[in-house]
């Protein structure tokens, strides 16, 4: 009995172990439990007033390759992407981190982006001149600033 016991700790401890080595966290710590896809934000702002604090998931799309400040997130309709931030630039998230599961906490709302930041943002993300000059008119957007991200490993 005392034997099982053993194993049993031994195999927890192990898968525990496992899964923390296949997650990188940056910001606040926080947990993937209850994290909700991020195509639900749509439902979720529809029920706040202008923003809401949530935890989400879904895979990056994108990252700022100059510092990694700042990600987009698939939201499951090809015209919306989530654009997110971290509190306070207070850190960044590794620059090829394209492609991984995310999962990340904070506040998302609806707004206006203006002209100047899209085309920072375009310029963060080593689009070409002719392509940050066309942009000329301001974006509604889906944002988010993350207090905390989980990067989950594809291993």
């Amino acid at each position: 009995m005392k034997n099982i016991l053993v194993v049993a700790l031994f195999f927890t401890i192990s898968i525990c172990f496992a899964q923390a080595q296949n997650m990188q966290r940056f910001g606040k710590k926080i947990t993937p439990e209850k994290a909700q896809n991020a195509s639900s934000l749509y439902t979720i702002l529809a029920t706040k007033e202008k923003s809401g604090k949530v935890k989400l998931k879904g895979e990056v799309l994108a990252v700022c390759k100059k510092k990694g400040c700042w990600m987009k997130m698939d939201m499951g309709d090809k015209n919306d992407k989530l654009f997110i931030r971290f509190k306070d630039y207070g850190f960044f998230v590794p620059k090829d981190c394209d492609g991984k599961t995310a999962v990340i906490e904070g506040v998302a709302k609806k707004e206006t982006i203006t002209v100047a930041q899209l085309r920072h943002y375009a310029q963060d993300a080593g689009k070409s001149k002719k392509e940050i000059e066309a942009i000329n008119q301001p974006q509604k957007k889906y944002t988010f600033e993350a207090t905390g991200v989980i990067l989950m490993s594809d291993k």
